[in-house]
């Protein structure tokens, strides 16, 4: 399989992943629970990354596939007043990645990014591996380094 900007920021920087592929199907937009089904996995340990516009900046937030990005709680978290979902146009153009692809790792421009604080809850989560039909695996602690993460109750 080649590999992505984040397989290579993560071999970079010397961080463990697992790669795990599966089939997407082009139908299905729901793309975290398809990677959760696929995969095999709970679906509380898939996270999904989101782009929110943060009074005017971008800031990545990852949550669980089984919740709602809480845009309050992200501007909160990174000292904003009011934020809103990014426009998918401009999230693949910051990030380099396609929609239902976006890695929180990797991304052509470094955002501020906020993991939610029930990653810690697992010994590996998964995320986005840079394009649709792959994901990594990775220790929480891992992906807050790869990515430059605070933690924060950021889902509902």
């Amino acid at each position: 399989m080649a590999g992505t900007p984040a397989t290579a920021a993560l071999t970079a920087a010397g961080i463990p992943f697992t790669e795990h592929a599966y089939a997407h199907d082009p139908a299905n937009r729901d793309f975290g629970m398809e990677a959760a089904t696929a995969l095999g996995l709970d679906p509380d340990q898939v996270f999904k990354t989101l782009l929110a516009d943060v009074d005017g900046r971008l800031v990545v937030g990852i949550v669980p596939v089984t919740g709602k990005l809480d845009l309050k709680a992200l501007a909160a978290a990174v000292g904003g007043k009011k934020a809103a979902m990014a426009d998918p146009a401009l999230a693949e153009r910051r990030t380099g990645y396609v929609v239902g692809g976006i890695s929180p790792i990797g991304q052509k421009s470094r955002h501020e990014t906020v993991l939610d604080e029930t990653a810690e809850l697992w010994d590996v989560v998964y995320v986005s591996g840079g394009r649709r039909g792959f994901d990594l695996g990775l220790a929480p602690a891992d992906l807050i380094r790869a990515t430059g993460a605070m933690v924060a109750d950021i889902a509902r």
